[in-house]
């Protein structure tokens, strides 16, 4: 990448020393944090995380027990048929385009690897339906690879903090990797999708957030500064205020004002 264009990406807002002391603070909302998706092999959680799309982890976990016990690796499952498979992962959504991707996946893995599943990204993500999240996924919690997944939890949290500032995947994915130690990757990934998933919704619950002082969105939010980072006149006891209007509507109305 051009120097100049490198330079004309926006910088998170926070600094790494706020970036670890941020996720110190998160671990500790959600300690453990661990992907949710149940496997036993880097094959399952290959299957898993593909399944994984527009679908919950929940759902997911209802569907694999079974398929796992009736294709328990890449080889049996490579000797499927669409019309043997679709009906099994029908629940989790998309579940023809799933069919082609693990199937393909599975004929890949036998023809190419072995029947062993890859251990580098770039091999990964020549296996169909594997992109970067789905490869980091499984390089993080099966096959002990430092790795930080961005799916869109992660991408909404990240950039509402502060500690990353991009709506594209990879370049997330990058200055949280610059900031945090290799060895943690993969739990900041897992600390950021469960604060996304329990606190920082589409319609977040700011009052339960361990970091809601240095968060940027909340910042904005109660008027502390304003979109672009200026301090402003922080507003001053807001509910105060709104019932004091509302007792003034109440007095006209009695009055017949």
């Amino acid at each position: 990448m051009p120097k100049a264009a490198a330079a004309r990406k926006p910088a998170p807002s926070k600094s790494v020393a706020d970036t670890r002391r941020i996720m110190a603070k998160l671990e500790g909302q959600h300690p453990n944090a661990d992907t949710e998706l149940h496997f036993s092999t880097p094959y399952e959680l290959l299957v898993a995380t593909i399944l994984s799309a527009q679908c919950t982890d929940e759902r997911v976990n209802q569907v694999t027990p079974a398929l796992f016990k009736r294709y328990p690796d890449a080889a049996s499952l490579a000797k499927a048929t669409p019309a043997e498979l679709e009906p099994q992962i029908q629940s989790t959504g998309f579940f023809r385009a799933k069919s082609r991707s693990l199937l393909g996946m599975a004929g890949e893995v036998v023809e190419q690897h072995g029947g062993e599943i890859p251990r580098t990204m770039a091999e990964l993500v020549e296996l169909p339906g594997v992109g970067r999240k789905t490869a980091n996924v499984v390089l993080g919690h099966a096959l002990g690879v430092p790795g930080l997944p961005v799916d869109r939890h992660v991408l909404r949290v990240a950039n509402r903090i502060g500690i990353a500032r991009s709506d594209d995947p990879v370049v997330v994915e990058q200055q949280l990797c610059d900031a945090m130690p290799s060895a943690e990757w993969t739990r900041t990934s897992d600390t950021l999708i469960l604060h996304g998933r329990r606190i920082c919704k589409p319609r977040p619950l700011c009052d339960k957030c361990a970091v809601q002082d240095e968060c940027d969105y909340y910042r904005v939010a109660m008027g502390v500064v304003t979109k672009r980072g200026r301090k402003t006149q922080a507003r001053k006891q807001p509910a105060r205020a709104s019932r004091g209007r509302a007792q003034i509507r109440k007095s006209r109305a009695r009055s017949g004002k």
